[in-house]
């Protein structure tokens, strides 16, 4: 399932733009912003399709982690178009940067550096690189388009507008880039919150259809994007301690600039403590926790469900496509904030500070 497709029924003006962006020096930064549902993916690939086809070497960077394109799900990937496609989804990916969530709020600043740095890579091969963006625009949304687009400078910015409603980002992003605004096609039409769902059930369906369960070894994969693991481990009177005050079953823990505790719960009863001096994670939110397996240069080489942690051996069993070839180049094993099955089905979000 996909919500858009290639298609040439579009209006006038995006074969305008298509001259614009041929008659351009190279290589050639080109960034679409548009709210949801706005028919930036379908511009995207009209403009993909139309620039190979007159001959230009084009890398598409798709960093709409809401409702993604190119696999794996929760990245910012970029790949090259090989030939005529319909769908991003079509696109095998060449780099990856892990991000971890499907809702980017609280992750602009790897956001951002993950564009940046696939752009870079993909404007040394490409003449023309497009840069797919979330329908996130309001709020911090904003801020995170101009943090884009400054630290990007896409050569163009194209805005996709209903009715006025991006004269604010107009002016935001105009420092950076020659801003190009197009009205929403009349054939782009809204997906309901379930649409949505769904489509991103297919991709993490598609993504894990064969994976398998391999261990890691965490003494020397480096577990990173989490407070786990940091500072020394937890004494026995620490942990009696802890399980006496707050009638919890200690799995694991650390002390570094605080206490962070990894328990289960003996009963679920409220307990007050001050969040400067003790994070704890339940045991059951590690499990179906999305990870990503990070080389040396900090790319993503891949995705994985985190299923087990066997603190006291430091191994991890981890669901995953990636081959044994894959898994040995990974340097870090990077924790996300979101829990899915290998069926697609989402169970739920975390906040970055809660691991």
């Amino acid at each position: 399932m996909n919500k858009a497709g290639y298609t040439t029924d579009v209006p006038e003006d995006r074969f305008v733009l298509l001259d614009e962006l041929s008659s351009r020096g190279r290589p050639l930064r080109v960034m679409l912003v548009g709210g949801t549902d706005s028919g930036k993916t379908t511009l995207l690939t009209f403009l993909a399709n139309g620039l190979a086809e007159r001959g230009f070497k084009v890398a598409i960077v798709d960093s709409d982690v809401g409702q993604k394109g190119i696999l794996p799900p929760a990245t910012v990937s970029f790949a090259f178009v090989e030939g005529p496609f319909s769908s991003p989804s079509e696109l095998r990916g060449y780099a990856h940067y892990f991000i971890g969530t499907t809702t980017p709020g609280q992750y602009i600043g790897e956001m951002v550096v993950g564009v940046k740095r696939l752009a870079d890579i993909a404007s040394e091969r490409a003449d023309v690189v497009l840069i797919d963006t979330t329908g996130f625009i309001t709020g911090i949304g904003a801020e995170l388009k101009r943090l884009k687009a400054e630290l990007v400078r896409p050569d163009i910015i194209v805005l996709l507008e209903r009715a006025g409603e991006m004269g604010y980002l107009r002016k935001l992003l105009a420092p950076y880039g020659d801003v190009i605004t197009l009205r929403i096609s009349p054939a782009a039409r809204k997906h309901s919150p379930q649409e949505r769902r769904e489509v991103r059930r297919e991709k993490w369906r598609t993504y894990f259809s064969n994976s398998q369960t391999v261990e890691v070894d965490l003494t020397k994969v480096v577990p990173t994007g989490t407070e786990l693991f940091h500072g020394r481990p937890l004494t026995a009177g620490e942990r009696e301690l802890l399980s006496a005050l707050f009638n919890w079953f200690v799995v694991a823990g650390w002390k570094g600039e605080r206490y962070v505790v990894v328990k289960a719960d003996s009963e679920s009863v409220p307990r007050r403590y001050p969040r400067q001096s003790l994070l704890e994670v339940d045991f059951e939110e590690l499990s179906n926790l999305l990870v990503g397996f990070i080389d040396e240069n900090g790319l993503c080489l891949g995705v994985g469900i985190l299923k087990w942690i066997n603190f006291s051996n430091m191994v991890a069993q981890v669901a995953t496509p990636l081959s044994e070839e894959e898994i040995e180049k990974a340097a870090e094993l990077r924790f996300g904030r979101i829990r899915v099955l290998e069926n697609g089905e989402e169970l739920g979000l975390l906040r970055r500070g809660e691991l």
